[in-house]
């Protein structure tokens, strides 16, 4: 099987490219969560590094997490772990640009999220469908509210519908679209962040992010306790999993 992610460094070393590597669905379990940490922490300290490029093989970004690694037995050890690359994620010290095409969903959408600058193909989808399960969003609670506005994550929170690029686009989910939205993370790079002293913008990214760190980095800590001690231990949560593994209508008990 071939590696989870693809790792290259380009623009004579001030780009690293980072690609999810299981496609069609480039599922976030963990492995691949691994890697991506590994990845993120090895190159934190690289001090010619100015952005992060983070893409996908294949049609999709990601499908999301792995639904049997939700289940009560590995669901601590994945959600614990998940979290942590997104808080690694969120205090990386330089942008973190992220080129989504095809379905981004679920946790695939939580890692997206916290990236800094988010490039979607017209007709991606993004959605955040949890609560199809029996189980809410963790991470996206947190952070799609800050992107989108309180009312309009709700509704996306709520529901579990999915939005296309273009709409992401209208909320302000997503910063920019192109048919290549790799092209375009690109081009951002090559015209906004190329000419830039590295070390300069690391500063400017952690000015423009400390409070925003601070905050969404205290909401997941609370958001993870909610999930496993207080969900987790409902009825229905277990249910709603565990009918989506079966290919079966779950049965809520509303308990």
């Amino acid at each position: 099987m071939n590696q989870p992610l693809g790792i290259s460094l380009a623009k004579d070393g001030a780009l690293l490219c980072l690609s999810l590597n299981r496609p069609k669905a480039n599922i976030v379990d963990a492995e691949m969560i691994a890697a991506l940490d590994q990845a993120f922490a090895d190159h934190a300290d690289n001090a010619d590094l100015s952005a992060v490029l983070l893409t996908a093989e294949g049609p999709h970004f990601s499908f999301g997490a792995s639904v049997e690694e939700h289940l009560p037995e590995s669901c601590a050890a994945m959600l614990k772990s998940l979290h942590a690359l997104v808080r690694r994620m969120l205090e990386f010290p330089v942008p973190v640009l992220v080129a989504i095409q095809g379905q981004c969903l679920g946790g695939g959408l939580e890692v997206a999220m916290a990236g800094h600058h988010l490039f979607a193909a017209p007709d991606a989808n993004l959605g955040q469908p949890e609560m199809m399960l029996g189980v809410f969003a963790p991470a996206a609670s947190c952070l799609m509210p800050e992107r989108v506005g309180q009312s309009r994550a709700e509704d996306l929170l709520y529901s579990g519908r999915s939005v296309s690029g273009d709409e992401a686009l209208q909320i302000g989910l997503v910063n920019s679209v192109s048919p290549d939205p790799k092209a375009a993370a690109t081009a951002y790079f090559d015209t906004h962040l190329a000419g830039k002293s590295a070390s300069s913008l690391r500063m400017a990214v952690r000015a423009a992010r400390a409070a925003y760190n601070a905050q969404m980095i205290a909401r997941i800590n609370e958001v993870e306790d909610l999930y496993l001690n207080d969900l987790m231990s409902t009825r229905d949560a277990v249910e709603g999993l565990e009918a989506f593994i079966a290919k079966r209508p779950a049965k809520w008990e509303n308990k």
